[in-house]
């Protein structure tokens, strides 16, 4: 199987470091890609958000799979074009991708479905922002409409801070705040069947503790050992296969990676967010521990044949994921600054930990530089969540960047550990 990966993350370098161990797949490709994905696969200038080109692309390699990793280009429609082009994609079309691209359209999906999630108003004026924040009170949850790269949600106590964000969007959700834990649960659908995956937890507050701002996420670790065990199925029944059957009944069948973010509170489950594509950085920890062969499950449901396949298997182990982000992020980082200790990691912590590159590239003498917000992904597997959390902090330890920052505290608490 020749496949094309769309995209340039730690997500994406996450799914071509999977896709490599695969022994289905013959030839492996990846556009724009980066610094590490080019370890693996073979790069292709083309512009992600070009459906066009990247239908040009996937028709010149005679790629057997098409895998669009980020939201962007889904919501843009690339799925789509290279659909059109007779090539089998994993990725939604773009009307079914507004799940994610228009948190009003979510709303009214779930509605729809009878799907568990939180009150809300669709605000585009001053005053139905005012009333919204005086219905629901502190927190405040007030997420922009559209996409906004895992940061267009303020969640705040204070309400001058929770209006600014409001005014500052051209549409706006606000919602009644979620007690609970949160939970991150991928499922791969053809439109009609669903898979689930294992559920996993990130972390989006910039610091330690849950402090600062919302990120597209520092860090995550799967499994949880302290979720009900049947939290997946019962997900699967009010949520995930209500929701694949609503869009199909309006002719908008979901295919590709269904992404429920959901709070565990007081009340149930309720849904938080849909995302159209995989979690970053939850891809890294549920792709470390899945065995199924990658490619053979999401050519399944790309052509619809997902009800044939057999179970996924999964490791018993578990995995850590903690990202390096560059000074100053999520505000606008500074790139350019040399990256060292990544043949350190390679040599003396492989294959139990690995890094994964998110905003990286290489300049003229081939030294991988900062390129990004979030600049890379360490990985770690390892019988337990101890285990794999002291494999990744260790090699987190070896990687150097200059103002660089990391939490310390990723899966720290459920690992009964000391933050270290």
């Amino acid at each position: 199987m020749k496949v094309l990966v769309i995209g340039g993350g730690a997500r994406e370098h996450a799914l071509c470091r999977s896709l490599s161990l695969d022994p289905d797949v013959s030839a492996l490709h990846c556009a724009p890609g980066n610094a590490g994905i080019a370890e693996v696969a073979e790069l292709h200038g083309v512009n992600a958000l070009d459906g066009a080109a990247v239908a040009e692309l996937a028709v010149g390699l005679e790629a057997d799979l098409v895998i669009v990793g980020p939201e962007a280009p889904l919501v843009a429609g690339v799925a789509d074009a290279v659909r059109d082009r007779g090539i089998p994609v994993f990725g939604p079309s773009a009307q079914a991708a507004q799940l994610e691209g228009s948190k009003a359209f979510a709303k009214d999906v779930m509605a729809a479905a009878a799907v568990p999630t939180a009150r809300s108003y669709v605000c585009t004026t001053p005053q139905e922002i005012d009333e919204a924040l005086d219905a629901f009170g502190a927190p405040y949850v007030v997420k922009d409409d559209g996409l906004a790269a895992g940061k267009g949600v303020v969640v705040t106590e204070d309400v001058e801070a929770a209006r600014a964000h409001a005014l500052a969007c051209d549409r706006v959700v606000i919602e009644e705040f979620l007690d609970g834990p949160e939970v991150s649960l991928f499922a791969v659908t053809d439109g009609e069947s669903v898979v689930p995956l294992q559920p996993a937890q990130d972390f989006k507050r910039a610091y330690d503790g849950d402090q600062g701002p919302n990120t597209g996420g520092m860090g995550a670790y799967s499994p949880l050992p302290w979720a009900d065990p049947k939290l997946v199925d019962e997900v699967m029944a009010t949520v995930l296969q209500p929701t694949v059957d609503e869009l199909r009944r309006r002719g908008t069948p979901f295919s590709g990676l269904l992404y429920a973010g959901l709070a565990i509170t007081s009340r149930g489950v309720r849904v938080i967010e849909f995302n159209a594509r995989f979690g970053d950085p939850e891809t890294q920890v549920v792709l470390a521990r899945l065995k199924t062969p990658l490619a053979g499950l999401l050519h399944a449901a790309a052509t619809g044949t997902l009800a044939a396949l057999p179970p996924l298997r999964w490791s018993d182990g578990a995995a850590v994921t903690v990202v390096i982000a560059s000074h100053n992020y999520p505000d606008t980082p500074r790139t350019g600054d040399p990256i060292s200790g990544l043949a350190d990691v390679a040599e003396e912590d492989a294959p139990e930990a690995y890094v994964l590159h998110a905003g990286t590239q290489r300049d003229e003498s081939g030294a991988v530089l900062s390129a990004g917000g979030r600049v890379l992904s360490v990985t770690a597997t390892g019988s337990d969540l101890t285990t794999a959390r002291q494999r990744a902090y260790r090699a987190v330890g070896r990687i150097s960047l200059d103002g660089s920052q990391h939490r310390t505290d990723i899966a720290a608490k459920v690992a009964g550990d000391a933050v270290s």
